[in-house]
Parts: C-alpha cells; structure tokens; sequence
C-alpha cells in the first residue's frame, strides 16, 4: 500500500463572522498529495466551492503524520505522539521510535478512544507521550480513480 503524503495547506481569506464583521483568516487544512503543487490545487479545488470572493493559500508544508484514524462523526482532530517500543535482541536494550498519528475525536477521551481502537490488533508495544488537539479545520484523503474513462467509438 501507498504511503500517503499529508501536507498543511493554509489558506487565507476573508471570513464573515457570527457578529457580522468579515475579518482576515487563515484556516489550516491537510491534504494527501504527490507533491506541493498538487496539495495546492487539491486544496484550491476543495475550498473554492466554501469560500465566497477571493482566497489565497499562503503555505504549504509536508507533515509527518504517518497515518490517521477517521471518525467521521467527529469535528475535531487531534495529533498523538505515539513511542513504539522495541528490544534490541543483543543488548536487551529498549528503544523507543516515536511518530505521530493523527485521529478525529469531539474530545480528549473520543481521540483517545479513537486512538486506541485503530491501535487494536497492533503486536508492537506502545506508548503514547501527548495528544494535542489541532487547529486543522478538515483533511482531505488523496482522490483515486479520478482519470476519466476513455469514450468508446
């Protein structure tokens, strides 16, 4: 399976708040691209349709998030910086790899919760060092199978 590249788009525009007032915001969004070119226009494609008048994406960078644990029922996301834990068979000395999961909660135990059930089956020990939730406002899973069919004569 393909490792899915996750990078932070931020975009800028301007919002029209609860009060009334438009004021200037930057959103962040993740996007599963190729490349930064493709995260941009993924993430222009994605807004465009949300966003009234002009908007400008004002950075784009990878992430390290390895992998993502879904709930779509969720409006929160949350990044957990999990250490798995290995022995080293000739000194028996533990070593810990961290990385960082992120996975969708409407709160600190739902993430967690979350967390722990895409955990379920995992053979390697683990720890889990922080959960800290994040600004991001969605993610956006890399489209597959977008190629159009060629026209039968």
């Amino acid at each position: 399976m393909e490792m899915a590249n996750w990078f932070e788009c931020k975009v800028r525009y301007d919002k029209m708040m609860e009060n009334g007032v438009v004021k200037k915001v930057t959103e962040p969004y993740l996007v599963d691209a190729l490349s930064f070119t493709e995260a941009e226009s993924r993430i222009i494609e994605e807004q465009t349709p949300f966003i009234s008048g002009d908007f400008s994406v004002s950075a784009v960078k990878r992430t390290k998030i390895s992998e993502i644990f879904w709930d779509d029922s969720a409006d929160k996301w949350y990044l957990v910086k999990v250490a798995f834990v290995t022995i080293d068979e000739k000194t028996a000395v533990e070593k810990k790899t961290s990385t960082l999961i992120l996975t969708a909660g409407n709160d600190l135990k739902g993430a967690y919760d979350n967390f722990m059930a895409g955990m379920e089956g995992t053979m390697a020990d683990f720890e889990i060092q922080s959960i800290a939730e994040t600004p991001l406002m969605d993610v956006y899973k890399a489209k597959l199978g977008t190629i159009p069919a060629a026209k039968e004569e």
